[in-house]
């Protein structure tokens, strides 16, 4: 019988040993959430290596690292309202939701299979909204923080009215066939996007997206 527990630790150790994780915050999240839950049941014994795995609808739950990665740009703290772009099986939601409280995460999913998926997975209090995330999702806006677990075609206009002052969004954007993690932030009523460094996302989809 495979020993979840004893390989989430040693898969969140080797985060925190590349510099992954840097927080406490953000180490308690990724060793109280279980991968393999998140994950179809073929891709269970797979579930604490350090990649991506294909989740249906031709969608990934993103590499362990990414995720730490995001959730430690997002600088996120306990109560602030977050709003996730692809919430695909749930996983990245749930570390989030360790962070900054489960009724705290908004989550927008394109297909309605992956969204019932999700809402069985993830904690009592995460709002699931099958949609069309490129727009965001203005019903709950304005966010704290904004994340993608998608590519964007550019940094999202949505963020413009759904950003909050001193809000702060972490996103994959392509440009001329390359996507790099943004950081935005909104200061003045205005965008500052700082562009990181290259990654692979699935494409977002829809009215602003490919």
């Amino acid at each position: 019988m495979t020993d979840y527990d004893e390989e989430r630790d040693r898969l969140v150790d080797s985060l925190v040993e590349r510099g992954y994780i840097e927080t406490e915050a953000v180490e308690r999240a990724m060793r109280a959430v279980p991968r393999e839950e998140f994950v179809p049941d073929d891709a269970r014994g797979r579930a604490y290596q350090d990649a991506p795995l294909s989740i249906g609808e031709g969608q990934t739950i993103s590499a362990p690292h990414m995720v730490a990665m995001i959730t430690e740009r997002l600088d996120a703290s306990a109560g602030d309202k977050t709003l996730e772009v692809g919430t695909g099986r749930g996983y990245h939601a749930a570390v989030v939701a360790e962070v900054v409280g489960a009724e705290n995460v908004y989550t927008v999913e394109r297909r309605e299979k992956l969204a019932r998926e999700a809402r069985g997975n993830l904690p009592e209090g995460v709002t699931v909204v099958t949609g069309d995330g490129s727009k965001g999702l203005p019903a709950h806006a304005p966010y704290d923080r904004v994340y993608l677990t998608c590519a964007a075609p550019e940094v999202p206009s949505f963020l413009d009215e759904q950003l909050r002052e001193g809000g702060r969004a972490v996103l994959p954007a392509e440009r001329d066939g390359v996507q790099r993690l943004v950081t935005v932030g909104k200061h003045e009523g205005e965008l500052e996007v700082e562009a990181g460094e290259p990654v692979r996302f699935v494409r977002m989809y829809g009215d602003e997206g490919f």
